[in-house]
Parts: structure tokens; sequence; C-alpha cells
């Protein structure tokens, strides 16, 4: 479960007002809004990469609002992948079991497994330098699920991605989410995108938040 309570912060004009809310566990929520209402903005508070000046931040129950972001169990993928350049597809993969001290046996095994889920086996010996954009982004999905968080975060995944392609990860990320029973945001600006994908769905406008009907 994601719960934002009263979360009210501003930078220079930007100012959230008041925020809160509900995202039940295993729930694919999307967020919609315009570029500069702050969607991003709301994805960084419930990581950790951004503070609220008032309000509180609650994952599975648990106040979170003051803990580092390695310490809240989330699985984030920024708008742009932020692949590391340097490392093989396996090596991204297994970049999080790494930091968190887990057996070699254990991070050779996550990583086929997130592999195979993600139809990416092929591509583990790679560099990211010369894959598609729609690769970079499932290895950019499998390193953030490659703990097995409790929730992922998704900022506009799609959006630099040719029809064909944003179609396919659509169906991936159906795929992953039944699979893994991950609680999901997932941020876009795309209506149909939204509607295909969002079993709750947000929008937020002028700092504010509200749920959308989603009744046929």
């Amino acid at each position: 479960m994601i719960t934002l309570e009263n979360i009210t912060m501003s930078q220079g004009r930007f100012v959230l007002s008041d925020v809160s809310i509900s995202i039940p566990k295993g729930q694919y929520a999307v967020l919609m809004g315009g570029t500069g209402s702050g969607k991003t903005t709301i994805l960084e508070v419930v990581c950790g990469l951004r503070t609220p000046d008032q309000g509180r931040v609650l994952l599975r129950g648990d106040d979170v609002t003051n803990l580092r972001p390695a310490d809240r169990d989330v699985g984030y993928v920024p708008q742009d992948g932020a692949l590391f350049k340097t490392m093989t597809v396996f090596d991204q993969l297994a970049f999080a079991l790494v930091i968190r001290g887990q057996k070699a046996g254990v991070i050779r095994e996550r990583v086929h497994e997130l592999a195979e889920l993600l139809a990416i086996d092929h591509l583990l010996d790679r560099s990211p330098d010369g894959l598609s954009g729609g690769e970079c982004q499932r290895i950019a999905l499998g390193r953030a699920l490659s703990f097995k968080p409790g929730i992922l975060l998704l900022d506009e995944p799609l959006s630099a991605l040719d029809d064909d392609t944003r179609d396919q990860i659509m169906a991936l990320l159906k795929n992953v989410q039944k699979h893994t029973g991950v609680t999901t945001l997932h941020v876009t600006h795309n209506l149909a995108e939204a509607q295909q994908l969002g079993e709750m769905m947000l929008r937020i406008d002028d700092g504010k938040v509200q749920v959308l009907d989603v009744t046929p």
C-alpha cells in the first residue's frame, strides 16, 4: 500500500497542496497530469528523493517519511532509465543485490529469472550502448525489480518509445505486475496508456490530486 497523508511542499512557484492518496496493496495506479504539474515530484516524495514540508509518507502501513530511499523497499524507474553505461546488462540487473550483500549464487539465479521474465536473456553480456529504447526500458525495469520490492514507481516509462514498442512494453508491464503482485504507481500524460494499464487512475492539477472514476 502507498499512502500520502496531507503532503504539502513548495519549490519556487511550484506547490503541492495538502495531497492525500491511498493506493491499495497490489494495485496498478496511474497518475496523470500536464508537464510541470508535479507528477515526478510525487514519485520522488514516495521513494525518498524529496522530503515534504508537511505530511507523511506511509508504505505498507509504516511511516517512512524520514527514511533514506534505500530503506523504503521501493523500486524506481526514472524517465530516462538511468542505466550505467559501463556495466553489462547482467551487472545492471545484479547491482541492487550486490550492494545488499547477496551471495553470488542467489544473484545469478535472480538475474536469470528476471532476464527470462523480461525477454532479455540474450542481452546479458551486452552493454547498454547500441540497445533499443525498448530493450533499455526492460533492463531498467529489471534493475528496479531485482530485489523484489513491495512497491514499483515508473516515471513515464513509455514516453520515448515508438507505437509498436510501447504496446510491447505495456503488455510486459501488465504481465510483470500480475506475476509479482507489486504495488505500482505509474506516471504518464497519455490517457490511452492510463486506461489500458490503470486499475486506479489519479490526476494532478494545480497541486491537488483527485481519484478518477474508472467504471466502464
